[in-house]
């Protein structure tokens, strides 16, 4: 299928579906995660357990929800709680992953959904803030993020931080409090798929997307990358993740 087959959006989704386990927790936030979950669930993640902040575990995405306190979000769930219930299990260390975009990403995996700008108030921008971001990238033991790429998105320092990465390098994560092991795993971008360095925590390239250059991923991030000597390239969305997506998933089209 040639690459002028599908959008951006398409493409976030298939990439983050891809890395979507079978018989995982997964902790579940408006949008792109929501739908990558459900093509996961229909594909090679039947048994995938969405946990969606205001208390729905283990719904079957049969229908896409529009956020993640509606009604299909506990459709044949497991359980139906609250936000609190959710938040402990987290806490309790009982989820896997947890999925998450953002408007800024810095070399440490630290996202920002607060403001833009250098002052609080007023700030330049106001963004819709953390909701339930702060505690998955707290909590959960590992984090990948979903986000376009770009020079305004990749920056060398976030104007704040709503959710933690590795802080400020190796040990920071620890120093401040949070459980040991925890942190980000991967970052999906429109360009890239991207992985921290074990020993640095710094962003690395991993993959580049269909028909992107090393070249271009470099001149669209804002800090200078780890670059392996090899990079492969990601498979683009087949003929059956595009189908499931546009005639299952997303049949009116309100996120693709």
């Amino acid at each position: 299928m040639s690459e002028e087959r599908y959008n951006p959006t398409e493409l976030l989704i298939c990439t983050a579906s891809r890395l979507m386990e079978d018989e995982v927790t997964a902790f579940i936030g408006t949008g792109i995660p929501m739908l990558a979950a459900a093509l996961a669930q229909r594909r090679q993640a039947p048994n995938l357990i969405p946990i969606f902040e205001f208390g729905g575990t283990g719904a079957i995405l049969e229908d896409l929800p529009m956020a993640v306190g509606e009604a299909r979000t506990f459709h044949k769930g497991l359980a139906a709680s609250g936000i609190c219930d959710i938040m402990e299990t987290a806490a309790r260390g009982f989820i896997d992953y947890g999925f998450l975009g953002g408007a800024q990403i810095d070399p440490y995996g630290n996202l920002n959904s607060t403001i833009i700008g250098p002052r609080h108030h007023p700030p330049k921008v106001r963004l819709p803030g953390s909701g339930g971001a702060n505690d998955v990238g707290s909590l959960c033991w590992r984090t990948i993020i979903i986000i376009r790429h770009s020079r305004r998105t990749f920056v060398p320092k976030v104007d704040f931080i709503t959710t933690p990465g590795y802080l400020t390098g190796p040990g920071a994560r620890e120093e401040a409090g949070l459980p040991p092991g925890t942190g980000p795993l991967y970052v999906v971008s429109t360009l890239a798929l991207l992985g921290f360095d074990e020993e640095s925590k710094r962003m690395k390239l991993l993959k580049t997307q269909p028909g992107v250059t090393v070249d271009q991923v470099v001149a669209e991030t804002g800090f200078e990358l780890i670059i392996p000597s090899q990079i492969e390239t990601n498979e683009p969305p087949s003929d059956e993740e595009l189908r499931i997506l546009r005639e299952e998933v997303d049949r009116q089209r309100l996120y693709i």
